[in-house]
């Protein structure tokens, strides 16, 4: 069994942990336990498939001690030192992008119907400028002229978040 499976099983490993040495420690693991298994006198049907079962199990079984290490290295950190969050999730930041959405929204609201509409078909929608037309029964340099409008409008309004 050792002689048929082993290099297969091996290789398996090393393509789940990327790292040879454990690959092969987990591979002669696999084996002690299927061995194990055999000895107390439990019927296996295929040892291929016990193999590979106990295998996964393993690295399924190393991936949650190594996250829970992690975890537990993380904690051992004084409160003082341990790493902020990242940036996007800091309380300040979160308020402040929601504020630029909250200005982006009321300036696209604030665009005249059919301006905002063209805008949005476009932008949101991702429709052409003569997809646009069709669907508004416009010409394309009526929506061309609408969404260069809306354009200066939310530029005019990036401007005046970077003033503030």
């Amino acid at each position: 069994m050792l002689e048929r499976y082993h290099r297969e099983l091996l290789n398996f490993l090393h393509r789940q942990v990327r790292d040879r040495e454990t690959a092969a420690d987990l591979t002669q693991e696999s084996f002690v336990r299927v061995l194990v298994a055999l000895s107390s006198g439990q019927a296996v049907l295929d040892m291929r498939a016990l193999l590979y079962r106990t295998a996964r199990n393993l690295v399924i079984d190393q991936h949650r001690r190594a996250a829970h290490r992690q975890h537990e290295d993380i904690d051992a950190i004084p409160e003082g030192q341990q790493p902020p969050a990242p940036e996007h999730l800091q309380p300040e930041e979160a308020l402040a992008s929601q504020q630029v959405i909250r200005a982006y929204i009321a300036t696209i609201e604030g665009l005249p119907v059919r301006c905002r509409e063209a805008f949005v078909l476009h932008i949101f929608g991702e429709c052409s400028h003569a997809e646009v037309a069709m669907r508004m029964s416009i010409s394309v340099s009526a929506v061309e002229k609408h969404i260069v409008r809306a354009m200066v409008a939310c530029k005019l309004c990036e401007r005046r978040l970077r003033d503030e």
